[in-house]
């Protein structure tokens, strides 16, 4: 039986170290902040930035939300974001996707200063993430490494496997395992012959949208799984690994809920608190 990943065990490992970054970038005058962008009255998109900003409640990180109507034009928008990309005390930016449909998502993006992308999102941070430069991964793959790294397994010359293609997830987890020296394969949804990849992968990431798709059977005694997918099968909550299956053949497996979630949340205000060491010489 595998090992179980837990997330909300190493979220809470975060949550701790960030609360204590707090402390010391206060007892050197500077506060903190994350500020979100949200558009329209999405209720899965509200509730998302509601539990963000307990996230920055409970580690004392200033945050301040601006909720802007669905049907404002797009240049009030840009407007907003080019003031908190040049306001001194702002050094996060989080703005809650999706956008209306009447808007460019990738114009908007780059009223972003990607110093201050801290999800990861803008054309500059990809490219810094591509080229090996300092920047900042989206959270979702980064949260997928912390997971993989806290098995202690090491990830260098591994055969490490990415189901999904996602500039918000595929994409960029494949580009960090390269920095970490795998070599590593990305399938999709329109892979022939998925199984006989997945056969001979040391870790696994799993970030596709297709519910249960992974069976244990596919997978390399062992391995690595890591599982991003979100789906929903008769009113539960499932990745995209079929877990009882995947248990028993894998060595270290993350659940879905309990898994990369909890502690993506997390990296959020970890990457605000590095923006905030960088903006101020400390880090």
């Amino acid at each position: 039986m595998a090992n179980i990943i837990d997330g909300k065990k190493l979220s809470l490992k975060l949550r701790d170290e960030s609360a204590k970054r707090v402390i010391d970038l206060k007892n050197a005058g500077i506060e903190p902040r994350l500020d979100v962008v949200i558009v329209g009255d999405d209720p899965a998109s509200h509730q998302y930035v509601n539990s963000r900003l307990k996230d920055c409640e409970d580690i004392g990180l200033l945050s301040i939300t601006h909720v802007l109507d669905a049907g404002i034009e797009q240049r009030e928008l840009t407007e907003l974001l080019d003031k908190l990309s040049s306001d001194s005390e702002v050094h996060g930016i989080l703005l809650q996707m999706p956008l209306p449909k009447h808007m460019d998502q990738d114009e908007v993006l780059s009223h972003i200063c990607p110093e201050k992308d801290v999800d990861g999102l803008t054309v500059l941070n990809a490219g810094a993430l591509f080229s090996g430069r300092e920047g900042f991964a989206p959270c979702t793959p980064s949260s997928i490494m912390h997971l993989i790294k806290s098995t202690g397994v090491p990830i260098k010359g591994k055969n490490a496997v990415v189901v999904g293609r996602s500039i918000v997830v595929g994409k960029p987890a494949a580009m960090l395992l390269l920095a970490e020296h795998a070599t590593v394969t990305v399938c999709h949804s329109r892979t022939v012959d998925l199984k006989a990849h997945l056969q001979n992968a040391d870790i696994v990431v799993a970030a596709v949208g297709s519910a249960n798709i992974i069976k244990g059977d596919m997978l390399k005694p062992g391995a690595i799984v890591i599982d991003a997918g979100i789906n929903r099968v008769d009113g539960k909550t499932v990745g995209d690994v079929e877990f009882d299956s995947a248990e028993r053949i894998a060595g270290y497996i993350s659940p879905v809920p309990g898994g990369v979630g909890p502690v993506t949340r997390k990296i959020l205000l970890s990457n605000t608190l590095t923006a905030a060491e960088r903006a101020n010489g400390r880090r």
